[in-house]
């Protein structure tokens, strides 16, 4: 059967950065060998589950599942663009250091992480008396990544 928009697909795959760098990945054994479950223990290495075209995983990957069978084995190249944006100075904000201080109750620390109103994460690059700026690009933004991929199950 290929896939098409509204099938449930069950899939195993690894996520790899241009250089080869695994950052995340459905088989334990590959997380064990890239260095990945030592920092999440409790995580279940399990294949995905999604609704294509659902808006369920970012739109390289749902848009390169398309026309895949089951039991096919396949690697798709995803441009940064179809997967978490560029990199944007748009999305690094600066806020009065006392005031951020007075809002989370501790000084922010460069290296450290905030949660936003709106659930966004960002990273704090800079804190000085004066200001701090935090970064709310995805991790991944700007990178162009590679998922290997192999179709388990299609519903």
């Amino acid at each position: 059967m290929t896939i098409a928009s509204g099938d449930s697909v069950t899939f195993e795959y690894t996520g790899r950065l241009d250089d080869g760098t695994v950052f995340d990945t459905s088989r334990e054994s590959v997380a064990e060998d890239a260095g990945l479950a030592d920092a999440m223990p409790d995580r279940e290495y399990t294949p995905l589950t999604v609704e294509v075209g659902a808006q369920q995983v970012i739109e390289g990957m749902d848009d390169g599942l398309v026309g895949l069978e089951e039991g096919t084995s396949t690697t798709l190249e995803i441009p940064p663009e179809e997967a978490y944006g560029e990199w944007s100075e748009e999305n690094v904000q600066e806020f009065q250091t006392d005031e951020l201080t007075d809002t989370i109750g501790q000084r922010p620390e460069e290296g450290g992480y905030l949660e936003a109103q709106n659930g966004q994460q960002g990273e704090i690059v800079h804190v000085d008396d004066e200001n701090t700026r935090v970064d709310f690009n995805h991790e991944l933004a700007g990178e162009a990544l590679a998922f290997d991929v192999e179709i388990v199950d299609v519903n």
